[in-house]
């Protein structure tokens, strides 16, 4: 689970998401400069930011059909990243590699989070 500045669970969604995407962000930073690197940082990138845009505009929809379709999209986009982070993962011999393990757990915590929001939404 995410931690906050002080060091507690982060509960409130949608700084969980955004933290999720600022780890992600410094951990890309630290990876060698390697084409394969370097594109599959960039997909990282985006889809972890995603995740966390996507909730967002959930959490402002103006109805339960769209609701349900930025739930599902910040699903999608989890699940990506965790797909990213393990490539990034089997592809290098990481310093880090605790790092890359931690994110690709979040990613899957927060894919099933918004399936279990997404369960009761129906």
């Amino acid at each position: 689970m995410t931690k906050t500045s002080n060091n507690k669970p982060a509960y409130d969604l949608e700084e969980r998401t955004f933290q999720f995407a600022k780890a992600v962000r410094l951990f890309v930073k630290t990876l060698p400069k390697t084409t394969a690197n370097i594109e599959d940082g960039k997909q990282v990138v985006k889809s972890s930011g995603s995740v966390g845009a996507n909730y967002r505009e959930a959490n402002e929809s103006l109805s339960k059909k769209d609701f349900l379709m930025r739930m599902k999209i910040s699903r999608k986009e989890a699940k990506e990243s965790a797909y990213w982070l393990r490539l990034i993962h089997e592809t290098n011999n990481l310093k880090n590699a605790n790092d890359t393990q931690n994110l690709i757990q979040e990613a899957n915590e927060l894919k099933k989070i918004f399936s279990s929001i997404l369960n009761k939404s129906k």
